[in-house]
C-alpha cells in the first residue's frame, strides 16, 4: 500500500464511510444543480460509481467523492444546456457547511433565489469553478481535474463567476441598487396599467420567466400561467394587466415584487437583472421558501 493511501475497506465500512460524507455530498450537488432531486440523483451515481472504483491509491476518500460528484454535476449541466432546459424549483433549502456565520451568510446569498438565475446563466464550466472553490474551498488543483483545465484556467473560470453572482456587470461596474429598484418599479407600473410597450422596454429580449411547482399550480388555477417562458413578447403578455394586487418589495434585501393579500406574502417575485434589463422573472411560491424570505413591503 503506498504511503498515505486508504486501507483496503469491505463494502460495509464503505457504505459507512460513504453515509458520513452523504450530506456533504448532497449540499455540493444541490448548489451545482440547484435541484433537490438532481442532487438526490448525483448522489446515488457517486456511490455506484465508488462501488466500482478501485480505492486502494485514494489518499483522501471525502475529496475524492467530492471530485467525483462535481464531474458528475458537470456532465448534468452541460446535458441540461444541451437540452436547452434549467430546473423549475429555486434554492428554497440551504444546508450551511460552516459553523462560521458569517461564512454561512455569504454562501447563502451565493445561493440564494435572485443569485441562482445568474448562476443558470454561467457556462457549466464556471459554475462548478465558482461554486466548489468560493463556497466549499475546494483548491484549483482540484478543480482542474474536474473540469479538465489547468489550475490557472480553473482559477479564471471561478473569477468569471464571481463578478456575475456578486452582481457585476460585463464591464465589471456595480450594478446600481436604485437602478435595480427603478427597473422593478417600471415593470410593476407597466404590469398594472396593461402598457404592454412600456413592459417590453424594461424585458431583456432573451427574457425568461420561471415558477416553481407551488407557483405554476397557482398559476394554472388562476388560468393565467401556463408553462416556463423565453422571450419579452412572451413574457410580457404574462403581466400586462395582471398585475393588480402585486407590491413592490425587498426581498432578502433585493427590490423586487411580491403577492401579498391581507399583507401576507404568497408569492415572491424576484428578478435578475443585468445591464439594465431584466434578464429572469422567478416566482416562488414554496411554503418553505416563504417561511425563510425576510420580505419588507414598499409603500
Amino acid at each position: 500500500m503506498m504511503r498515505g493511501a486508504m486501507r483496503p475497506m469491505n463494502e460495509q465500512q464503505l457504505a459507512e464511510r460513504f453515509e458520513g460524507d452523504r450530506a456533504h455530498l448532497h449540499a455540493v450537488a444541490y448548489r451545482l444543480l440547484g435541484s433537490a432531486s438532481e442532487a438526490d440523483d448525483a448522489v446515488q451515481e457517486a456511490w455506484l460509481r465508488t462501488q466500482r472504483s478501485d480505492l486502494r491509491e485514494v489518499e483522501n476518500l471525502s475529496g475524492w467523492l467530492t471530485t467525483v460528484v462535481g464531474r458528475i454535476c458537470l456532465d448534468m449541466l452541460r446535458s441540461r444546456k444541451a437540452r436547452g432546459e434549467e430546473p423549475l424549483e429555486p434554492a428554497s433549502k440551504v444546508v450551511h457547511d460552516s459553523a462560521d456565520p458569517e461564512r454561512a451568510a455569504v454562501q447563502a446569498e451565493a445561493v440564494g433565489l435572485a443569485m441562482l438565475a445568474v448562476l443558470q446563466r454561467l457556462a457549466p464550466a464556471e459554475r462548478i469553478a465558482f461554486v466548489l472553490h468560493d463556497v466549499f474551498d475546494v483548491s484549483f488543483e482540484e478543480i482542474a481535474v474536474i473540469v479538465e483545465r489547468s489550475p490557472a484556467a480553473a482559477r479564471q473560470l471561478a473569477s468569471r463567476g464571481r463578478r456575475r453572482v456578486q452582481g457585476a456587470t460585463e464591464d465589471g461596474q456595480p450594478v446600481d441598487t436604485a437602478q435595480h429598484r427603478e427597473i422593478v418599479e417600471a415593470f410593476l407600473k407597466a404590469s398594472r396599467t396593461g402598457d404592454l410597450d412600456a413592459l417590453l422596454t424594461v424585458l431583456d429580449p432573451e427574457v425568461t420567466l420561471r415558477a416553481d411547482e407551488t407557483a405554476l399550480r397557482m398559476g394554472v388555477r388562476s388560468g393565467w400561467l401556463s408553462s416556463q417562458l423565453h422571450g419579452a413578447e412572451a413574457v410580457a403578455e404574462q403581466f400586462n394587466d395582471r398585475a393588480q394586487a402585486a407590491q413592490l418589495a425587498l426581498i432578502d434585501g433585493i427590490p423586487g415584487v411580491v403577492w401579498a393579500p391581507g399583507g401576507t406574502p404568497r408569492v415572491l417575485f424576484a428578478f435578475t437583472i443585468l445591464n439594465g434589463s431584466v434578464m429572469e422573472i422567478q416566482l416562488a411560491a414554496n411554503p418553505e421558501r416563504l417561511s425563510r424570505a425576510n420580505v419588507k413591503l414598499l409603500r
